[in-house]
């Protein structure tokens, strides 16, 4: 009788809008012959509506506030299709006793993809890709002149998961890597790092930075860098950290590569420093307002690489992810404990 009841209850399961669609399509792939978990994907503006029929919510670019988790009367569990949690008011969820989790980046290999992806968007800046396809359609051979990797210096500014990753893939390129993460702690009054001093002197990834820093160093380590790789989390802290005053520190005509967060980067800095030439060159594969305008003027020059917010979706990552989320709609729905994904509440 235990068996026959537990049949007929339906595990359900929200993906909120019709962006990142291989989310809901690999997890209703993975979840084939488990006709008692149930994968739905519904626009964003129908979410609020229909929120109160679900189990479990993937809210992926969808802001679910303390009035649409307050309709949640059934929610267990909400989740993001990755890393970041901007998009959910986590203490509006804990107090409906709603818990929130993240798909850990280092066990599915998003962090790895958005690494690669970082790594794209600094080549095809230093090798002017508009203008070699500008070349190719005037048939024009031996231009535009390029410029190499090795030899420079890159600020991965947010040592976690990706920018260590991104450091790996980056060493043998012959570069110097410095890193700012905040429990990174500097002496009082140096502005240094002491590595040997440091409780966090064996932090992951530590031997692949040639020089670290916190939060302190982000201005100094900008002026020394050739290119700059935003990876930090988006919350209160940084949100418009990348703005006129870190611009101004950067080195002119150095590259910014932004594979976190859009919010990260103040626009009319970033605009302005493009104009001027401050920014040698602007690699984004997230924007301020997505999805992007296309007629966005910061679209006119030709040393802004622009990609649809694709770094971590790669049929590696998105399997990977969707393996989990059904994992856990199945543990949900026979009442098992939960498998490895991140609680923040």
């Amino acid at each position: 009788m235990g068996e026959e009841n537990n049949a007929k209850h339906i595990t359900r399961v929200l993906f909120c809008g019709p962006h990142f669609p291989a989310s809901q399509n690999y997890t209703r792939e993975y979840l084939i012959g488990h006709p008692y978990i149930q994968v739905d994907d519904v626009p964003l503006d129908d979410v609020p509506s229909v929120i109160g029929n679900y189990h479990i919510c993937v809210f992926k670019n969808k802001r679910l506030t303390a009035d649409i988790l307050s309709r949640a009367k059934q929610m267990k569990l909400v989740m993001q299709f990755g890393v970041g949690f901007e998009g959910v008011d986590i203490d509006a969820a804990t107090k409906l006793g709603i818990k929130v989790a993240r798909i850990p980046g280092d066990v599915t290999g998003n962090a790895a993809s958005c690494a690669e992806m970082a790594v794209y968007l600094i080549l095809g800046l230093l090798r002017k890709q508009n203008e070699m396809e500008v070349s190719v359609k005037q048939k024009k051979l031996g231009e535009p002149t390029g410029d190499t990797l090795l030899g420079k210096t890159v600020f991965i500014l947010g040592f976690g998961n990706i920018g260590i990753d991104l450091a790996k893939r980056l060493r043998p390129f012959g570069v110097n890597i410095i890193a700012t993460k905040r429990i990174w702690s500097s002496n009082q009054g140096s502005g240094k790092t002491d590595v040997s001093a440091s409780p966090f002197q064996n932090c992951v990834g530590d031997d692949l930075v040639d020089e670290k820093g916190g939060h302190d160093e982000i201005y100094e380590f900008a002026n020394k860098a050739d290119i700059v790789v935003c990876c930090l989390s988006m919350n209160k802290e940084t949100a418009g950290i990348v703005n006129e005053r870190f611009i101004s520190s950067m080195k002119k005509g150095a590259l910014l590569i932004n594979i976190a967060r859009g919010g990260l980067l103040d626009y009319e800095a970033v605009k302005q420093n493009l104009e001027l030439g401050q920014l040698g060159g602007l690699g984004a594969d997230v924007a301020w307002t997505e999805p992007f305008n296309p007629d966005d003027p910061i679209l006119k020059f030709k040393n802004v690489i622009l990609t649809p917010h694709v770094a971590g979706v790669t049929e590696h990552s998105y399997r990977s992810m969707a393996k989990v989320v059904g994992d856990v709609a199945l543990q949900l729905h026979a009442g098992a404990p939960l498998p490895v994904i991140e609680f923040v509440n």
